[in-house]
């Protein structure tokens, strides 16, 4: 954690933005844009010569204890940690909607997802739209939008705007062709569609049957390095994970790494008992 003069100045600066944006806190009331346009506004009174640059990553259906800086004993997130650690931890913030279709609307726009029209996970055929509704439930689902509007503004025009450089990697799923990451305020776009995972058979490894990834990870990679040694400004960059959404098949050496350390974990755990 960074010294008390250091944590106000990046409360200040940034606190707006990091909840705007990272857990979906939206300031109902303002006009469209105005949320994050007076975030930028007022990080620009600051007078610290050097920008930050900004980093998100969002994972589905990721538990809050599932990673080692937030109490984890099982799962391994050493890089995780570090970021903790070199950072700020927000341990009052939730995400604006138990799905990720409205989730991810909520992050870019800062508004509640009742706002943006968009209150369910989208789906591209509309199977989940009530007039296509077939699970037999008492009540049909609200109709909702099945894109983010080009006419709301995002977090990634704003800060494009101010000057940052926007790169967006993996999971979009809030918007057709035409609503891509391209067209919704990011410079960048590797793997952003509208599907919500690599679905259909054997999709679970490189290149995950993703139109926009020539190599899956490897792929991605490559752009991230070449396109981010490529721009000279500050970068604002929005990563998109699949897992822990979806079940995603994992190479040998990962499952093995994987079972060794439960092994350890559940020895010392019986260690601590013993004692």
């Amino acid at each position: 954690m960074p010294g008390s003069g250091s944590l106000r100045c990046v409360v200040r600066r940034w606190g707006v933005l990091a909840f705007a944006f990272a857990f979906g806190v939206s300031m109902p009331g303002a006009s469209r844009g105005e949320n994050f346009r007076t975030a930028i506004r007022n990080g620009n009174e600051d007078h610290e010569p050097a920008r930050r640059n900004f980093v998100f990553f969002l994972a589905d259906d990721l538990g809050w204890t599932d990673v080692g800086c937030f109490g984890s004993s099982f799962y391994e997130t050493p890089n995780i940690d570090r970021l903790a650690a070199r950072g700020m931890r927000f341990t009052r913030a939730y995400a604006a909607c138990p799905v990720c279709s409205p989730t991810r609307a909520s992050l870019l726009t800062g508004k509640y997802p009742a706002r943006v029209g968009v209150t369910d996970y989208i789906s591209p055929d509309g199977g989940n739209q009530p007039e296509r509704w077939g699970r037999g439930t008492p009540l049909l689902p609200s109709a909702y939008r099945d894109r983010l509007a080009l006419e709301e503004t995002t977090l990634a025009e704003a800060l494009r705007a101010a000057g940052y450089a926007t790169f967006f990697a993996g999971k979009w799923h809030i918007g057709p062709a035409g609503f891509y990451p391209e067209d919704q305020g990011f410079e960048h776009n590797q793997g952003g569609i509208e599907r919500g995972g690599p679905y259909g058979g054997k999709q679970y490894f490189s290149p995950y049957g993703n139109p926009r990834l020539d190599d899956g990870d490897r792929a991605l990679h490559r752009g991230r390095d070449r396109e981010a040694a490529s721009v000279p400004r500050v970068p604002v960059v929005l990563l998109g994970a699949h897992a822990a959404h979806r079940p995603a098949g994992s190479r040998r050496e990962v499952r093995e790494e994987a079972r060794r350390s439960r092994a350890r974990r559940t020895a010392l755990a019986a260690r601590r008992r013993a004692a």
